[in-house]
């Protein structure tokens, strides 16, 4: 191998783009898959029976989605050392995931619904952040460009 030529494994810049590429990638589908939860949701309210095998299938989609996410914001974070930030974020909204599907039935859609504006809110920030603070070059975070 000539010293022009770098593997990925070899070359931290490349692997930060993939992992740069990939948490844009499954911050979309994130915010995504919340939408059609909310869409689902409003029609297991009418009581339609389909929806509501999409809304417990989205669920579990969810869970791997903010899941992934968070996974890809710490080996950014690990390997830049910035954007503490989104891997606390990522972190909460996975979690979350969890409580409001703990509390999707029956009496508790006081505390369902509340839940999932904060999952929606932290997975646009985060799909948000993906594509500007995270892109940005370390010249730039280190003038106060965070």
């Amino acid at each position: 191998m000539s010293v022009t030529q770098h593997s990925r494994k070899d070359n931290p810049l490349a692997q930060r783009g993939v992992l740069l590429t990939g948490l844009r990638v499954f911050a979309l589908l994130s915010v995504l898959n919340v939408v059609l939860q909310g869409v689902s949701a409003g029609e297991v309210l009418m009581r339609n029976h389909t929806a509501l095998t999409l809304h417990e299938t989205g669920a579990i989609v969810i869970h791997v989605l903010a899941g992934i996410t968070a996974v890809l914001a710490a080996l950014i974070w690990f390997s830049t050392r910035r954007g503490l930030w989104s891997v606390v974020v990522a972190t909460l909204v996975f979690i979350a995931t969890f409580v409001q599907a703990a509390y999707g039935h029956g009496r508790t859609l006081y505390i369902h619904v509340p839940l999932a504006m904060l999952i929606t809110v932290g997975a646009v920030w985060l799909l948000t952040w993906s594509w500007t603070g995270a892109g940005r070059p370390a010249d730039a975070a280190a003038h106060g460009g965070r």
